[in-house]
């Protein structure tokens, strides 16, 4: 029997949905108003930005629901259950404790941060900012109450928010009194920073030992902030003004859109009439289906910005097309096929790229294609040549079926031209795309295919909130560690230090993969934009490399480390996906793997690749 939802779970679901719904008809409302009369909706940039703050907050709480934020969890190496389950304990006490603290560091930072109070529409910035305190408080709730303990031991999780709450003084303190402490509270706060620079060693390596025992990311990320902005006595509230300034950022906004718009496309038939369009026009070649297999990834990884969703949503359907190909081979290519639309447009982590680097989107876009068409079409060759050899039957070609299969799938081929054509023409901003590809793909899935009623719209809300929750709360986290690694000019002293020590340009490049590759492979890729790409922009100035190159050396390092045991992400999706153990997952991605890190090297130093389109606008 199924149990109706909570009535908190129900606020938390409407909110997102009619956060989304906003954030999807407000940049629409605003072109529309642009180009017709010349004007823009009142105050929409204002409330779109600050929609994406109510969205990224109850889009956490959603995901610390399903227990889905984003960790390295090494635990799923370990079979001993004892200590399987004192590794779960730690990953819920951890959060616990550090989500605490950002609760209480956003009440100070609602008092004194926003104050002027400013008007956003007709609505104070203070009423939206309370959703940081409320959220936090609840997910640190739900991490206490989530951590499997019995008996007396069950009181832990509440000691871990009440230590929580202790470590926040100098937050709650600010908030009581302001700036006008009694001497008590400032010297109890410098008390506070002394000790958190006394052991700031050992706490940063209880972290990291936090991180590695499953802690989810962003608490980790956080954690980190709150420890380094303390230690070097810095104001913790500082942690709740980034997250702020993080989660209001509108050229953000493009990620939960794009997300939405890769769900509704995931949770209709149209991967299946691109599937059948596709094989209508290329399945008569050899590795034909290969060849669609690759292109259909490329095209839902750029929309959803997740290669566990591409991985997800089309690995049973694209599974079945390739039968007649050994299952070793099979697996292997789509869970390496899984993350190679991220350099095309309109990818979400070169959306984020550029916004950390502050380079121009577009050219970011253009640098991307050609690497990325390499890629895709490194992929198909080689699966071409497994083809011939292992002399997989193909299909005659059939006019008839393939000009059925263009018909069918005739508007979804047409989406990234739509999107393209929009932007190109100025009709539309990076934001008001995104919801113009959300209202696209609904109108094309709910109301020319009716593939999609009502209720499979808020299915789909309800599936793609969680990861809208866990990549937003790891980029509001990392904009704090972001800000303290920029504000102690880390960036500028790594930059010389490492012109000290290496002067070849050639042999830098050749570390910045070795490292790029180990972080892709522990890190997710939005918290690598957000806190490693900051430290690498100076010293790619330092060795004279453009900072669209950097960019895509960085993301086609990303895309290699999904499948770089021992935690590649989509090594453990695809294992997942296909029910076969992770080793045997891994050693089947292990030729894919080579193939991508041969295209990173020749990116890497084949610089015009990159550059050459970026001339011509």
């Amino acid at each position: 029997m199924k149990h109706p939802k909570p009535l908190l779970w129900k606020i938390e679901d409407g909110i997102c949905y009619v956060s989304l719904a906003l954030l999807t008809l407000l940049p629409m409302a605003n072109s529309a108003a642009r180009v017709l009369f010349n004007s823009r909706f009142p105050a929409a940039p204002e409330l779109i930005a600050h929609l994406l703050l109510v969205l990224g907050l109850f889009s956490g709480m959603i995901t610390s629901r399903n227990r889905e934020h984003l960790s390295i969890g090494l635990f799923q190496y370990v079979t001993n259950e004892r200590f399987k389950t004192v590794l779960a304990v730690c990953s819920g006490l951890v959060p616990a404790f550090l989500v605490t603290i950002f609760g209480w560091c956003s009440v100070s930072f609602i008092r004194l941060g926003l104050y002027p109070m400013q008007m956003v529409g007709f609505i104070p910035d203070r009423v939206f900012a309370l959703v940081m305190p409320i959220g936090y408080a609840v997910i640190a709730f739900r991490f206490a109450r989530q951590t499997p303990l019995k008996g007396a031991l069950r009181l832990l999780p509440v000691l871990a928010m009440v230590l929580g709450t202790v470590c926040s003084l100098p937050a709650i303190f600010k908030f009581i009194w302001g700036l006008d402490m009694p001497d008590f509270a400032w010297a109890m706060s410098d008390g506070f920073a002394g000790l958190a620079a006394l052991l700031r060693t050992p706490l940063m390596a209880v972290l990291v030992l936090a991180a590695l025992a499953g802690t989810p990311l962003f608490a980790v990320i956080g954690g980190f902030a709150l420890l380094l902005l303390q230690s070097s006595w810095g104001e913790i509230d500082v942690v709740a003004n980034q997250i702020y300034t993080g989660l209001t950022q509108s050229s953000l906004v493009s990620i939960p859109l794009f997300t939405l718009a890769g769900f509704i496309l995931s949770e209709s038939r149209a991967g299946e009439r691109l599937v059948e369009a596709f094989k209508g026009w290329f399945g008569w070649i050899p590795g034909g289906t290969i060849m669609v297999s690759v292109i259909l990834c490329a095209f839902f990884t750029s929309f959803t910005g997740a290669s566990g969703v591409t991985i997800l949503a089309l690995g049973g359907i694209l599974y079945t097309v390739l039968k007649g190909y050994p299952e070793k081979f099979i697996i292997g290519l789509l869970t390496a096929s899984g993350s190679i639309g991220l350099l095309f447009p309109p990818s979400l982590p070169i959306l984020l790229v550029g916004a950390s680097t502050r380079t121009n989107t577009m050219h970011l876009f253009l640098g991307g294609l050609i690497p990325g068409l390499l890629l895709v079409a490194a992929m198909i060759v080689f699966g071409i040549v497994v083809s011939v050899k292992t002399k997989v039957p193909v299909e005659r070609f059939n006019w008839k079926r393939a000009g059925a299969g263009l018909r069918s799938s005739a508007l979804e081929i047409l989406l990234p031209v739509f999107l393209i054509a929009g932007y190109f023409t100025g009709v539309l901003s990076l934001v008001e795309v995104s919801a113009a590809a959300v209202v696209y793909v609904l109108v094309v899935e709910a109301l020319v295919h009716r593939e999609i009623s009502l209720r499979g719209l808020l299915a789909v809300f309800t599936k793609s909130a969680p990861i809208i929750g866990g990549i937003l709360s790891i980029l509001a986290l990392a904009q704090a560690l972001s800000y303290y690694i920029i504000d102690s000019q880390a960036p500028i002293f790594f930059a010389e230090w490492m012109q000290a020590v290496v002067s070849s340009k050639w042999v830098f490049l050749l570390l910045l993969n070795v490292a790029l590759l180990v972080t892709g492979c522990l890190i997710d890729i939005f918290s690598a934009i957000m806190i490693i790409l900051p430290l690498l922009a100076p010293l790619a100035t330092v060795y004279g490399i453009d900072p669209v190159h950097l960019g895509i050396i960085f993301l086609i390092n990303m895309e290699a480390g999904y499948l770089t045991p021992p935690v590649g992400l989509n090594l453990f999706l695809a294992s997942y996906r296909f029910n076969k153990p992770f080793t045997a997952t891994a050693r089947y991605a292990l030729p894919f793997l080579g193939i991508q890190l041969a295209v990173v090297l020749v990116v890497t130093y084949v610089p015009a690749l990159t550059m050459w389109l970026t001339r011509f606008f």
